[in-house]
């Protein structure tokens, strides 16, 4: 399968070499110091895109892989705003697109289980709150992940007391006493990769439902897995449509 990476930072670099590693070919790449190289005829060159850059470019880079008719994976958060429009456009131009905000194997597997076990919790919301904790390397400039955000948003699906997620830091969490708000408490600390912690609390115990990612790798290896899963496609996609798990 022929790539365009579009985005070359720490993980555009780890995709590429997943991909090489998967014998596929990267054709294209492009970043902050050749954006113009960034054309529909540069595009067609590529089976599908993977797309790593920023929440100031993604919306272009959608946009022009729209216009090629190139498949993307949209890796990139920030954008969600947007989200029925390049959908519309999307599907108005029988292109592809996946998105999500987390393609790793084992936070897609985090997030079915965090809605089975919200779905549960919801029976016995009168004795237990429920809150969240994020950690990520002091360079994560978003707050809260957009990780965080996907699970908080399936938390409050399910389990009915809550009704809005809140970033906060850990003092305002342990302040806060609105009962229908979903505490999310976010840390930045030196490198770590990425911790998501949903805490269910009561006055007999604690249940606490964690992922912890040991680095980029799963990210990364998601990405180039739903990139071979979106080829020769049209749609507009969910991560979680990859991974549909019938449970």
């Amino acid at each position: 399968m022929k790539l365009a990476l579009l985005g070359y930072g720490k993980m555009g670099k780890m995709i590429e070499a997943i991909a090489l590693d998967r014998n596929h070919e990267i054709v294209l790449i492009i970043d902050q110091h050749n954006a113009d190289e960034l054309t529909v005829e540069n595009l067609r060159k590529a089976d599908v895109a993977i797309e790593f850059s920023t929440p100031n470019t993604v919306l272009n880079n959608i946009e022009t892989c729209i216009k090629a008719g190139v498949p993307l994976v949209v890796g990139t958060t920030g954008w969600y705003g947007h989200l029925q429009k390049v959908k519309d456009d999307c599907i108005t131009a029988n292109s592809a697109l996946m998105y999500g905000s987390n393609f790793s194997v084992g936070v897609n597997i985090f997030f079915k289980v965090n809605q089975l076990l919200a779905k549960m919790m919801n029976n016995f919301a009168d004795q237990y709150d429920v809150a969240m904790e994020e950690i990520h390397h002091v360079h994560k400039l978003d707050s809260p992940s957009g990780t965080a955000i996907t699970i908080a948003e399936d938390i409050l699906g399910e389990f009915k007391a809550k009704t809005e997620w809140v970033d906060v830091n850990a003092d305002a969490a342990v302040t806060n006493q609105k009962p229908d708000a979903l505490i999310i408490a976010s840390y930045r600390e030196g490198e770590v990769p990425g911790t998501h912690a949903v805490i269910y609390d009561s006055d007999v115990d604690r249940i606490e439902f964690k992922h912890v990612a040991h680095g980029r790798q799963g990210f990364a290896l998601g990405a180039v897995l739903a990139a071979e899963w979106l080829k020769g496609k049209t749609g507009f996609f969910s991560v979680k449509e990859m991974y549909n798990f019938n449970l």
